[in-house]
């Protein structure tokens, strides 16, 4: 086939095919959600969050342990040398070695301690921070897969116009030479058509790399090499958003959002600290319970066993229970002191809550008007394209009667496809804020993925 005629060829091409060639073999096309779950169990940023949830578990069970028994086992052998000096000693003097053994249970039950209760208290809010925190990292994943995935669709999209606009180029290079060689049209036209020519042949080294870039960025995430994303479908129509509801998405990221959460769990975490530092006026009460047994071998450090015991072993064994109270009276003004320190801690956590909601709800606005702005740049960018195919095959009929010039078509070519570059972008972008604002209002879940995937070629 002559160059010339497969030039035509591809340019009567739908757009559409061309870009199937130009990503054929994606029978092994992964989705977003095949690529989130592979990034679920790869990312680092994610897998410390999940450590770092079940570590609070642990320190959660850890609280508990300062509400129940304490149970304890006791021993101890102890071998004495008694010696005594001549001179003081009457009638004798009385020198022996002897031996000590002693062995216990001891049991303590704590039955009025509020600052223990308040530990306990806090490691239960420590579960909430760690569901927070876990929460936020997995939106994080979420959201940064998806910018990773449709950056690479972006990227392959852009590498595919310019390849179309070569293709288109190249024709109006190849119809310029013709009419030169005619002598129906000037060597400027020529040149005009190889300047651009030469100009889309650099935009698609530039394309090319890019895609390659962003491809590496999104394996980074996931952990894989080769990764082929399924591309959108052609025509696809996009989720709209209600232009009355911002107010409703702000009154969910005030229940929702992972960061009020936490900042909500710390400000109770802070008032319990409080409760602890006044418990150091308040008194404690303990219930014990005890076994104790000692025994004495040849004698004490005051004297033999008396020789009417015949083993030469002497026994004790106690058992004790009873209740211990204990009330502080003065502790240098420290009691005082740390209560002033949990107060304005608490002061602080407060206002970490009324800043994380001020700027969740700005985050949720911005998110919302910014969706908002996407779904009316695909729509004005839609009637663009038309716009431009338009003038675009006007200026071909122009060209060809004689009363366009070469610059007026390659103009117009260039036009069509940096439009069909945006309204690509602008696709990607609606849909990727559409997980921002679930992200900005905290109810952003694994499962939002699953709409976008139905809008994915299979």
């Amino acid at each position: 086939m002559q160059p010339q005629r497969a030039s035509s060829l591809f340019q009567r091409l739908p757009l559409a095919m061309l870009m199937s060639l130009a990503f054929a073999g994606t029978s092994q096309a992964q989705s977003l959600v095949d690529m989130y779950e592979m990034a679920k169990g790869y990312d680092a940023g994610y897998q410390a969050a999940k450590a770092q949830y079940l570590a609070n578990q642990a320190k959660a069970d850890q609280g508990k342990a300062q509400l129940l028994p304490q149970v304890g086992l006791s021993a101890s052998a102890t071998r004495s040398e008694r010696t005594q000096d001549p001179q003081t000693t009457t009638p004798t003097p009385s020198n022996y070695f002897f031996t000590n053994q002693s062995a216990g249970v001891n049991i303590t039950q704590p039955l009025y301690r509020p600052a223990n209760l308040a530990t306990y208290r806090q490691s239960q809010k420590g579960l909430d921070q760690a569901q927070a925190a876990l929460s936020q990292a997995e939106q994080d994943l979420l959201v940064r897969i998806s910018q990773a995935y449709f950056d690479v669709l972006t990227a392959q999209d852009s590498l595919a116009f310019v390849q179309a606009q070569k293709v288109a180029v190249a024709e109006q290079l190849a119809s310029a030479k013709r009419n030169f060689e005619v002598g129906t049209s000037t060597i400027t036209d020529t040149r005009e058509a190889q300047a651009r020519y030469d100009l889309v042949v650099a935009q698609e080294i530039a394309a090319d790399n890019d895609v390659r870039v962003k491809s590496v960025a999104l394996e980074l995430l996931v952990g894989k090499d080769g990764l082929k994303p399924l591309r959108l479908q052609s025509n696809t129509n996009l989720p709209s958003v209600d232009a009355e509801a911002l107010s409703n998405w702000i009154v969910q990221s005030e229940q929702n959002h992972p960061a009020i959460l936490l900042a909500r769990a710390n400000l109770e975490v802070a008032k319990l600290e409080t409760e602890k530092a006044e418990a150091g006026h308040k008194p404690t009460v303990d219930f014990t319970l005890g076994y104790n047994s000692s025994k004495n071998f040849t004698g004490t450090a005051t004297g033999a066993l008396p020789s009417t015991i015949s083993t030469g072993i002497a026994q004790v064994n106690i058992a004790s229970a009873g209740v211990t109270a204990n009330l502080p009276l003065f502790a240098g003004f420290a009691t005082q002191n740390r209560i002033r320190e949990t107060l304005a801690l608490e002061d602080k956590a407060r206002n970490d809550l009324e800043g994380a909601q001020r700027q969740v709800a700005q985050a949720t606005r911005t998110a919302y008007l910014g969706l908002q702005s996407g779904l009316g740049q695909v729509k004005a960018l839609e009637a663009a394209e038309a716009s431009s195919q338009a003038a675009l095959d006007a200026n071909k009929l122009g060209y060809q009667v004689g009363v366009k010039v070469n610059i007026d078509v390659l103009n117009s070519q260039s036009q069509l496809y940096q439009t069909k570059r945006d309204l690509a972008k602008a696709r990607y972008d609606v849909l990727l804020g559409q997980l921002k604002l679930r992200q900005a209002n905290g109810t952003l879940k694994a499962e939002d993925l699953q709409s976008i995937n139905a809008l994915l070629q299979k």
